[in-house]
């Protein structure tokens, strides 16, 4: 049975929200993130596109580019409510839905045809989110996910696309291979000096080519680039979490180690979702007190993997769940509700000297392990004091 893949986009969605609530918005070149000149530009409309704008990019450098463009300071918690309005909505149409991040998702129609149509079941559900959310989205319907992700792409903004069964190397052969999801700046500028620059050329090569040239990883892009992808849908709950505890040599009420060891936890969680390309949208702090009595704890966050964001939101529930004033046996953190995401740091309030430090310490970890470097919070007194012969501490 041929397969009916949708991937659903929400165009420039926080910008889409922010005009929602401010209709003096529309139409304007519109930044969002960080208001100082240090911020991050989390999201930018289309006008400010034009204008070589684009996510990630230095506030400064954005206004510079755009001067007359309006700055507004992003909000996540409204994003992840209209968020979860329009998943929820998909949610009841579909039987089989993937949430991949806070705007995308992708749906499986797969034998839906024989009944309604695949495109016509899609074309009624955009409009259907689109009315009852006012969100612009488009959609991309096609035999796998890669193919629709980027007919998604290609039908921005506000827009439809669908390449039939048979028709996807046609659709993605005079691409530019910056359209492969897989390829990033590296293997861009790798495939780019071997004088690739469309999809099609991918298409002419052979795999092993590919696999002699950049390992496992480029024979996936050469399959994508051919169209080929047979990964599921994978339904939103079937998600799953991730968690740490620790149990203590001796019980204790050090309220310095305990909330060093919860930052700790958190540091190692937070790397492993950036790692991993994920996001949290629910924190669940575990207490077990020396007599086995054990308490949990939770709260809904707006989707982020910022350790800083989520060490303070573990915190918060501490101070609320440590009630008793018993001696601790155990402590433990979990995430829940991972989605797919890219936004490795909160770029509402962090800066890009914060930034460019995390992914600096990421990029150390990744190479030479989580305890190599760790922020201060992390450590012991004494060890702050003295340093160590491996590990580097940053507050």
């Amino acid at each position: 049975m041929q397969r009916h893949i949708v991937h659903c986009d929400l165009d420039t969605f926080f910008v889409s929200v922010e005009r929602l609530l401010n209709s003096s918005l529309v139409g304007k070149p519109v930044l969002i993130g960080g208001s100082s000149g240090r911020g991050v530009v989390a999201s930018c409309s289309y006008e400010a596109r034009r204008f070589g704008v684009h996510s990630a990019m230095p506030m400064r450098l954005a206004l510079r580019l755009c001067p007359e463009a309006v700055v507004v300071r992003g909000d996540h918690e409204r994003y992840s409510k209209y968020s979860n309005l329009v998943t929820e909505i998909i949610g009841e149409e579909v039987p089989l839905v993937e949430k991949a991040s806070i705007d995308e998702h992708y749906l499986d129609l797969t034998g839906m045809d024989r009944f309604f149509g695949c495109w016509k079941w899609a074309r009624e559900l955009r409009r259907r989110v689109i009315r009852e959310t006012g969100l612009p989205i488009s959609f991309g319907l096609s035999t796998n996910k890669t193919v629709s992700k980027i007919a998604t792409g290609e039908a921005k903004p506000s827009g439809e696309r669908e390449v039939s069964g048979g028709t996807e190397k046609a659709f993605l052969a005079p691409l530019s291979i910056r359209k492969i999801p897989m390829v990033g700046e590296k293997s861009y500028t790798l495939l780019r000096n071997m004088g690739v620059h469309r999809i099609e050329t991918l298409q002419q090569m052979e795999a092993f080519t590919m696999r002699r040239v950049m390992g496992e990883h480029g024979v996936m892009i050469w399959r994508k680039a051919n169209g080929e992808d047979d990964s599921p849908v994978l339904p939103f709950h079937a998600q799953k979490s991730m968690s740490k505890e620790t149990t203590f040599q001796q019980d204790t009420i050090d309220m310095q180690l305990l909330k060093r060891t919860l930052a700790g936890m958190v540091d190692r969680l937070a790397f492993d979702l950036r790692r991993t390309q994920k996001l949290t949208g629910c924190i669940t702090l575990k207490i077990r007190y020396s007599n086995f009595d054990t308490h949990t704890r939770q709260v809904k966050v707006p989707y982020t993997n910022s350790d800083r964001a989520i060490t303070a939101q573990v915190m918060e529930l501490f101070e609320k769940l440590y009630s008793r004033r018993m001696l601790i046996r155990l402590i433990g953190v979990r995430f829940s509700e991972l989605i797919h995401g890219n936004y490795q740091v909160d770029l509402f309030s962090d800066t890009t000297e914060e930034i460019g430090l995390l992914e600096a310490m990421d990029r150390i970890r990744t190479r030479f392990g989580i305890e190599f470097i760790q922020r201060g919070i992390c450590l012991p007194d004494g060890s702050r004091q003295r340093g160590g012969q491996h590990v580097t501490q940053f507050t």
